[in-house]
Formats: structure tokens, C-alpha cells, sequence
């Protein structure tokens, strides 16, 4: 008689907080994006990237880590966890579609700053609505309740 080797239960494979975390992010992100493509702040040509998935989650370090006052790409790279090469292109395609620009380094005349353009200042104001907006959905989503112990977890858990 032979027995036949006990499969593992592979469930576990898509039922867990690292699943749901990925899942979560990618639908919040995209229904910021969706947002932004609407929004009446946004240029006629980002709002059209956005509408077209052509801005991706990688775009989104610029929005999230470059200071009002702007950064060196070094500074940028770092905040967002990147490589400065990699971010280095980031910049290249924003600065090609009129959201950041490179501008002198007022304490270091050999060094550029990273910063936001006026278009980009308008991006920037149309992803605070739509960040808003996208975790007030989530709020009516999941209940404000569930909704705090979910932030303050997540927050706990990202702290250092």
C-alpha cells in the first residue's frame, strides 16, 4: 500500500496581512490616480497620463518626498528609499511632463535642486484632495472605527 504524501495547505499563500497589505495599496493608489486624472487642478496633459496609466507607483515618490522647498536628487533618492540613478530618471520624465525642474543650489554653486514647478505645485495640491478623498471612501468602506485601528496599526508596525 502506498501512501500518498501529505500536500501542504497553500492558503497561506494568499491569506495573509503582507497579501492584503500589497492588494490594499495597489487599490488605494489606483483610485488616487483615477482621482488625480479628474481633478480640475491637474494639467490637461498629466491628468491624460493619469487617466492612461502612464504615471506609475514609482512616480509617486516624487509627490510623496519632495519637499515644498525641494531636495537634491541625492536627498530625493534617499527620502524614497531609491537609488539616485533610479530616481535620477524619475526626475527626467517629471521634468519632461512640466512637474519638477533643476534648479541652482543656493548654498553650492556645483550642486542642482530638484523642485516643483507651478505645474507640479498643482499636482501636488490635487494629490492632497485626492488622498483625502481616496481615505475618506476607505473610511465609509470599512467604518471609522475600523478605519483607526487600521492606521494606527499600519503606523505602528512602519515605525522604526
Amino acid at each position: 500500500m502506498q501512501i500518498a504524501p501529505l500536500a501542504p495547505p497553500d492558503g497561506w499563500r494568499h491569506n495573509h496581512l503582507g497579501h492584503w497589505l500589497r492588494l490594499s495599496l495597489e487599490r488605494f493608489d489606483a483610485r488616487v490616480m483615477a482621482l488625480m486624472a479628474q481633478h480640475p487642478g491637474v494639467s490637461l496633459g498629466l491628468s491624460n497620463l493619469a487617466a492612461r496609466s502612464q504615471l506609475a507607483a514609482a512616480h509617486w515618490h516624487i509627490s510623496r518626498h519632495l519637499p515644498p522647498e525641494g531636495a537634491r536628487l541625492t536627498e530625493l533618492a534617499q527620502r524614497a528609499g531609491m537609488s539616485k540613478q533610479a530616481m535620477g530618471t524619475l526626475v527626467n520624465q517629471c521634468e519632461a511632463w512640466g512637474m519638477v525642474q533643476r534648479e541652482p543650489d543656493a548654498h553650492d554653486a556645483r550642486a542642482r535642486r530638484v523642485c516643483f514647478t507651478a505645474t507640479g505645485r498643482a499636482w501636488l495640491a490635487a494629490y492632497a484632495d485626492s488622498v483625502a478623498q481616496a481615505e475618506d471612501e476607505l473610511r465609509s468602506a470599512v467604518g471609522p472605527e475600523v478605519a483607526m485601528v487600521l492606521a494606527l496599526g499600519l503606523e505602528a508596525y512602519s515605525a522604526d
